[in-house]
């Protein structure tokens, strides 16, 4: 049974950080790609970062290029976005995916993940 399990998110005041982590089981977190999405009130769920199974190959939306970091550590089955220079428009629940990666893709598409979590709030106070 695959679970993904995100931590670390909160409320920060505007130009803070966080970091969420994402810990996975039930998989060979190795062979998965995993990504970031997120979703504010009334909006559809975002891509904000996608990361390989290597860790060498980055994806990153606009929105938070320069500012989002996304990272993996594959001995612990985790994977990590730290988030920079917050801002309100930065509110959402952020959710961890994950999906085997066959390669030749972006995995920046909520329809090419097999697996989610239950998402972690985070909130931005300008």
């Amino acid at each position: 049974q695959v679970q993904l399990i995100e931590s670390g998110g909160g409320t920060v005041q505007a130009g803070g950080s966080l970091r969420l982590s994402c810990v996975a089981s039930g998989v060979t977190f190795s062979n998965y790609a995993m990504g970031w999405f997120r979703q504010a009130p009334g909006k559809e769920r975002e891509f904000v970062a996608a990361i390989r199974r290597s860790g060498n190959i980055l994806y990153y939306a606009d929105s938070v290029k320069g500012r989002f970091t996304i990272s993996r550590d594959n001995a612990k089955n985790t994977g990590f976005l730290q988030m920079n220079s917050l801002k309100p428009e930065d509110t959402a629940i952020y959710y961890c995916a994950s999906t085997v990666d066959y390669g030749a893709k972006r995995y920046s598409s909520r329809d090419e993940y097999a697996f989610w979590g239950q998402g972690t709030q985070v909130t931005v106070s300008s």
